[in-house]
């Protein structure tokens, strides 16, 4: 089996060598190994492998990458931002092998047709990626041949449960304050509208992750001996020859894996690639190999002490992520009916393991929605709300303003509430308007970044008002269920007692055929913002920091993911994206994986013809 965590001396040299397993690069890799075995491949990870490891496979389990410690997941840490009452917000991202797809809520949500049409790049329009996004599932829903695909490596399906009370009462709730239930939002042009979700579990209730369904079966399959894994080690920069050509890649041993009194900081090693660099480190990690390797804005290198290969300022340019933010409820919920049960710890995963729990193969997510206000709604937003709609959003309504869902389990901070049954509201900015950057500071993995999340930095404030119009939306359907007992107020913006909005705690389900719209005056909506910037958080849904758009337009790649300027080396992964997806943003790493995998097989004569 071709998986290390110190590479075999006698492979100095490859065919194609991708810097970073995640999502894309496991699809990339088990592709191009598909086609032609005899083809030397080599993914380099800069965390472990994930195979059959409970955490990854085990779906319920998501929540424990984030825990401190874990060494599944990457944290990188934002400077202090005045936007967020001088928060440092932490963004995780997948640091394993298999990425993002291996640790994260497992949402089964496609992007909107105008978001790849909004790409604006040959090969790249929604038309043009269906096959690509039908081509990569196996859909256990309803047989709809022309939106779904029934024959690929990544299972979607129910898993082992839906509570279908919850899924019930949350659909009607959402019709209740004007969202209808659709029978599938995933076609890219459903929208306005809250379904029952499907995830990226098997209906055995195991996580479908890019790893596992690209990668492993090839490594352990006998037919592929020049597929070559490498985890636990971290690519430093790509190497170019005198032409600009990439022709291999330098890389150390992760330091966080390394045993007792081994040499600290690692000594370096150099692997060469025959024909192809292929980066895919994700939206915060290929910035900064990318830079590294001194391609990147020179006033940026010249500090960081990297001599310039190739001015290319879009490099780490464009960070956007969707803003998250969790409200809990009280809920008249059974114990069966959340994972309150196994994240407070009074069952454990070893015990629910042994009973084959069915909530082990459950994301706690069965239903959730994609909305928009009504143009009511819009001019109580305000004069730049208005002019940010009617330009972005009015006479496209293919486009969400935000993405909602509920979670049948307590997620806030650990120790913020007593063991109970919990169920908890999500509220996520599908096209954010604010921007960040990340870059290098020094020519070293270990050398600190300077990363700027930006969260509610954009003019006028759109994305903060976006939010406030979402919480009391979202808070208005959960009233209206009949699971509703009140709000969990600790995690709630603090209104005053006197206040029309002020919280009350139910002990029985309500007369739900007369319940009135509460009213928010300017104050409590001063206070609902403050509580945004206290809280406001990631989506884990990083992206567009090395774009696909014109050079002249800060982008760092071509249509056919080339770097701008080098020979040899592409991208593959969510940097490459450049403009948002009013969705998670999974799917989109996924249908990445494949085109790129197309692209690249063309090009060395193993794909299909045109």
């Amino acid at each position: 089996m071709g998986l290390y965590k110190n590479l075999d001396e006698n492979i100095g040299e490859v065919d194609v060598i991708i810097a970073g397993g995640g999502t894309a690069g496991c699809i990339v890799a088990g592709r191009l190994a598909e086609a032609d075995p005899n083809l030397s491949i080599l993914v380099i990870e800069g965390g472990p492998d994930n195979y059959q490891n409970p955490a990854v496979v085990t779906p319920a389990m998501f929540l424990t990458h984030l825990a401190p410690g874990s060494k599944t997941a990457l944290f990188y840490q934002a400077r202090k931002s005045d936007h967020l009452a001088g928060r440092e917000v932490i963004v995780p991202c997948g640091g394993t092998l298999g990425g993002g797809s291996s640790i994260n809520f497992m949402m089964y949500t496609r992007a909107q047709r105008d978001d790849f049409d909004s790409w604006k790049t040959p090969g790249w329009s929604t038309d043009e990626l269906y096959p690509f996004l039908k081509k990569l599932e196996t859909f256990h829903g309803p047989r709809d041949e022309e939106h779904h695909g029934f024959n690929g490596p990544v299972h979607v399906s129910g898993g082992t449960l839906r509570v279908k009370k919850v899924e019930e009462d949350f659909i009607h709730a959402g019709g209740e304050i004007g969202y209808p239930e659709t029978p599938d939002l995933q076609t890219l042009d459903h929208n306005n509208a809250f379904a029952r979700y499907m995830r990226y579990v098997s209906p055995e209730g195991k996580r479908s992750d890019a790893a596992h369904m690209y990668l492993h079966p090839r490594l352990r399959d006998g037919k592929h001996p020049n597929l070559h894994v490498l985890v636990e080690s971290q690519v430093v920069r790509v190497l170019f020859d005198e032409d600009k050509r990439a022709c291999g890649v330098e890389y150390r041993p992760n330091p966080l894996f390394q045993p007792p009194g081994a040499d600290m900081p690692p000594p370096k090693r150099t692997v060469r690639a025959r024909k192809l660099v292929v980066v895919s480190s994700g939206a915060c990690g290929t910035p900064s190999v990318l830079e590294r390797s001194g391609l990147g804005n020179p006033d940026i290198l010249e500090k960081a002490g990297v001599p310039l290969v190739e001015n290319l300022p879009g490099v780490g340019h464009d960070y956007q992520d969707h803003h998250l933010i969790l409200y809990p409820f009280k809920s008249a919920l059974e114990p069966h009916e959340t994972l309150d049960e196994l994240f407070f710890g009074q069952l454990s995963w070893e015990e629910a393991m042994k009973r084959k729990d069915p909530r082990l193969g459950w994301n706690g997510i069965d239903a959730a929605g994609k909305t928009r206000p009504t143009e009511e709604e819009v001019a109580s937003l305000g004069p730049e709300f208005k002019a940010a709609w009617d330009r972005d959003f009015k006479d496209k309504p293919n486009k969400p303003l935000m993405l909602m869902a509920l979670l049948n389990a307590y997620f806030g901070p650990p120790g913020g509430a007593e063991p109970g049954q919990y169920v908890t509201f999500g509220n996520y900015t599908a096209y954010p308007y604010s921007r960040g950057h990340i870059h290098i500071t020094g020519p070293e993995v270990g050398d600190p970044l300077d990363f700027n999340a930006g969260y509610f930095s954009d003019e006028g404030d759109v994305d903060l008002k976006k939010q406030v119009w979402a919480y009391k939306r979202g808070r208005e359907l959960m009233r209206r269920t009949s699971i509703y007992r009140g709000e969990l107020t600790a995690f709630h913006p603090p209104f005053s007692a006197q206040s029309k909005a002020a919280y009350t705690t139910v002990d029985a389900e309500q007369d739900r055929t007369n319940i009135q719209d509460l009213e928010y005056s300017a104050e409590d909506d001063k206070v609902i913002e403050q509580f945004l910037r206290e809280n406001i958080n990631t989506t884990w849904h990083s992206l567009g920091t090395a774009k696909m758009a014109p050079r002249e337009q800060l982008g760092v790649v071509d249509k056919d993911l080339n770097v701008y300027g080098v020979k040899g080396l592409k991208l593959a992964d969510l940097s490459i994206a450049p403009e948002n997806v009013g969705a998670n943003t999974n799917n989109t790493a996924l249908v990445v994986g494949e085109k790129a995998a197309d692209i690249i097989l063309r090009e060395l004569g193993l794909g299909l013809p045109n």
